[in-house]
C-alpha cells in the first residue's frame, strides 16, 4: 500500500509539473477561447447571415433544405433525406472562420513586421552612434599624427 501511495504522489508531482508549464497553460486557453469563438461564429451564421439570404431566395430555411430518396427496391420503406441545406449552411460557417482566421494571421503578421522593423531601426540607431564615436577617434588619431608631423 505505501508504494502505490508514493507512486501516486510521484505521478501528481509529475502531472503538477507538465500541467503548469507555460504551454499547457497556453493551449487550454487557447483551446476556451477558440471554442468561445467557434460558439460566435455559428451564433452569427445561424442568426445574422443565413437569415437574409433565406429571405432572398424566397423565405427558404436552410436547415429544412433536403432531397427525399425513394428506394425502387423497397418501395416500403421511408425515403432517405439529403439534407444539402445543412451543408451549405457548414460551408458558409467554414468560410466565416476561415476569412476571420486569414484576418486574423495578416493582423498578427503586419504586427510582427513592425516589431522587427522597430527593432531593425533601433539596431541601425545603434550602430550610427557607434559610427560616432569611430568618427571621434579617428579625428583624435589625426590630430595626433597632425602633432606628431609637426615635432618632426
Amino acid at each position: 500500500m505505501g508504494r502505490l501511495c508514493k507512486c501516486c504522489k510521484g505521478f501528481c508531482k509529475d502531472f503538477k509539473e507538465f500541467a503548469m508549464r507555460g504551454n499547457v497553460i497556453d493551449m487550454a486557453i487557447g483551446l476556451i477561447i477558440g471554442k468561445a469563438f467557434g460558439d460566435v461564429v455559428q451564433s452569427l451564421v445561424d442568426d445574422i447571415i443565413l437569415p437574409p439570404i433565406g429571405l432572398l431566395l424566397g423565405g427558404v430555411d436552410f436547415d429544412n433544405l433536403t432531397i427525399e430518396m425513394h428506394s425502387f427496391a423497397y418501395p416500403n420503406k421511408p425515403p432517405v433525406l439529403l439534407r444539402y441545406g445543412a451543408f451549405i449552411h457548414h460551408v458558409i460557417y467554414l468560410l466565416v472562420v476561415s476569412l476571420t482566421l486569414f484576418l486574423i494571421i495578416i493582423l498578427v503578421s503586419k504586427l510582427y513586421k513592425k516589431a522587427a522593423k522597430e527593432k531593425t531601426e533601433e539596431q541601425y540607431t545603434e550602430l550610427k552612434e557607434l559610427s560616432e564615436d569611430v568618427k571621434v577617434l579617428l579625428e583624435i588619431r589625426d590630430l595626433l599624427a597632425s602633432k606628431t608631423d609637426v615635432k618632426s
